[in-house]
């Protein structure tokens, strides 16, 4: 059993921001409540041993859901596998991750869905749940049997890394998702438009010598996506926003009453265009770092609404790939051990986003959303739950990552405020950064 003492609990589910206790047992919230004497707290234990946590000036929350992670298993374990990219999760605070589908052979059917979530009960650390693929072998032709896939343990659908470029074929699976309760995860990116552009279209693009990604090769396919989830009545749910009119095309879609929700990554939240130098690959992502103006607006988006969650689109390479020239090297951040104290140190500290806020967005609704277990802190649910120090310092770097890749751009940062206990269904799996 596990008693938080004094520790400031965050619950949006419950709208819960404050000074409380948390009582833990036998893998379930047993209570939050003010002013437990160690007389009760005993009684409540009946007889099972205790651990007292001494809470005061930290924060305690539900396990953070990313709904946006490539665990690359099966088939490229060189750069991530199940194990590592669950170990990595809990260190960085998620109880949950949805794994992306894009794996070699992707995850077109029951039975590979099976597998991806065999492998995650087998790590032991994160509920690893597996997004199934809209299209056969993701060619953006042939609908999957979303509904066989669900049975087997699909939490959701998407061709993530290739955008489906029929709206035909968009239609029809917006409309056949709805067999399933499901939203269809869109990646939105006209590959006309994208071409074989490298970074974000514009003045540091052209100085740089560097073929350009306009703008406007997302926002198509958002107002394309968007207008098609309105005509069908389907679930939509929009994979890593990065440009202002995108913003502005969702926020106007909820005012008509779509069904549709969107997330951002840490990264588009914090780097601009601006900050690429021709050798800085680790910062070479897609969607491409957008703008100043895409920035703000990404930001205020979070904020009020507009974007309903984060996610990190955790996107692990091998060394070797990501030291080739910027022209030869893969998109991608690997981020599931960084994101959360990146977001506290570039936006919480200096009052961009409330903790609660971030709270809100990256447990509370992903678990609405996609109809998870989880997102909540209430009496006798499964007690997946982070307690974070705001005061716990730790240097990024090689030898303290758990995951097997390195392409961060945080490595060689000291950085104060972490996650330093995580319990998954009350079973603690990490411990002052070391993952049990």
């Amino acid at each position: 059993m596990w008693w938080l003492k004094d520790v400031w609990v965050i619950d949006p589910s419950q709208k819960v921001s404050g000074p409380q206790d948390v009582l833990v047992k036998g893998g379930q919230i047993l209570e939050i409540s003010s002013g437990m004497t160690e007389e009760e707290v005993l009684g409540k234990a009946q007889g099972e041993s205790l651990e007292t946590i001494n809470g005061k000036g930290k924060f305690v929350f539900p396990g953070l859901i990313d709904v946006h992670t490539h665990l690359r298993e099966p088939g490229q374990e060189d750069k991530e596998d199940i194990l590592s990219g669950s170990r990595a999760a809990v260190r960085g605070g998620f109880t949950t991750i949805l794994a992306m589908a894009n794996t070699h052979p992707p995850i077109d059917s029951r039975a590979l869905v099976e597998f991806v979530l065999r492998q995650g009960e087998r790590a032991g650390y994160a509920h690893v749940l597996p997004i199934g693929t809209v299209t056969k072998g993701m060619q953006g032709s042939e609908l999957v049997e979303m509904a066989d896939m669900k049975a087997g343990g699909a939490a959701a659908f998407s061709d993530d890394g290739k955008n489906i470029q029929n709206p035909e074929v968009m239609r029809l699976a917006l409309e056949y998702a709805k067999l399933t309760g499901f939203p269809i995860i869109s990646h939105c990116e006209d590959k006309d438009l994208a071409g074989e552009g490298l970074m974000r279209r514009g003045v540091t693009s052209g100085r740089m010598g560097l073929r350009g990604i306009p703008a406007s090769a997302e926002s198509v396919i958002v107002a394309r996506d968007l207008i098609l989830a309105e005509e069908t009545g389907g679930k939509l749910h929009l994979a890593h926003i990065s440009t202002a009119e995108s913003v502005e095309l969702i926020r106007r879609a909820k005012a008509r009453g779509v069904d549709v929700t969107a997330e951002v990554n840490p990264h588009h939240l914090i780097f601009c265009d601006e900050e690429i130098g021709i050798t800085d690959t680790v910062l070479k992502v897609n969607p491409p770092l957008g703008s100043r103006g895409d920035r703000e607006a990404l930001i205020e988006g979070l904020a009020d609404g507009t974007i309903d969650m984060i996610a990190t689109d955790h996107a692990p390479h091998t060394q070797a790939e990501k030291t080739r020239p910027f022209a030869e090297a893969p998109f991608g951040i690997a981020s599931l051990e960084t994101a959360l104290s990146a977001v506290w140190q570039y936006l919480v500290l200096p009052g961009r986003l409330s903790f609660d806020r971030v709270v809100e967005a990256w447990s509370v609704t992903p678990a609405q959303r996609f109809g998870l277990n989880g997102g909540t802190l209430k009496p006798g649910v499964s007690a997946d739950m982070v307690l974070f120090d705001p005061d716990f310092k730790e240097e990024i770097n090689s030898t303290t990552l758990v995951s097997k890749a390195r392409n961060t751009p945080f490595l060689g940062k000291t950085w104060q405020g972490f996650p330093v206990m995580v319990w998954v269904e009350g079973r603690l799996v990490q411990r002052d950064r070391t993952v049990i």
